[in-house]
């Protein structure tokens, strides 16, 4: 398109042309980094839960919630351990007296994914 030759009546519709082409590509670029960050969130996550049984820290996926044209939406969730996410994570109350300590393995993972998309997008529109 930088060699094209546009005359006057022509460049709103050469403009429109690249902006739509921008789009595309800035959408694609931000999808992949959507999908890169909650791949890594799913991993940090697996790799720092507790393990006593391993069915918890295996329970660990990543859904597509929603996804448009422009947008992607997934959420990183424990399928069947779902009950214990808050209780591992916060610590909690034992039932005769005294606490179970904190292991915080959601809190750190979902930081570092938040800066993973945060970079990915900046990289994938720097180009």
């Amino acid at each position: 398109m930088a060699d094209q030759r546009v005359t006057v009546d022509g460049m709103a519709d050469a403009i429109m042309e690249g902006l739509l082409e921008y789009a595309e590509l800035a959408t694609d670029t931000m999808k992949d980094c959507v999908k890169k960050a909650g791949n890594t969130v799913k991993k940090e996550t697996q790799e720092n839960a507790p393990v006593k049984s391993g069915r918890y820290k295996k329970s660990w996926a990543v859904k597509r919630q929603k996804e448009t044209s422009t947008t992607l939406e997934v959420v990183v969730h424990s399928r069947n351990r779902y009950q214990l996410t808050h209780l591992l994570e916060k610590g909690h109350a034992k039932r005769g007296g005294g606490r179970v300590r904190a292991i915080p393995h959601i809190g750190p993972a979902e930081e570092k994914g938040i800066r993973e998309l945060e970079e990915g997008i900046r990289r994938g529109l720097s180009r």
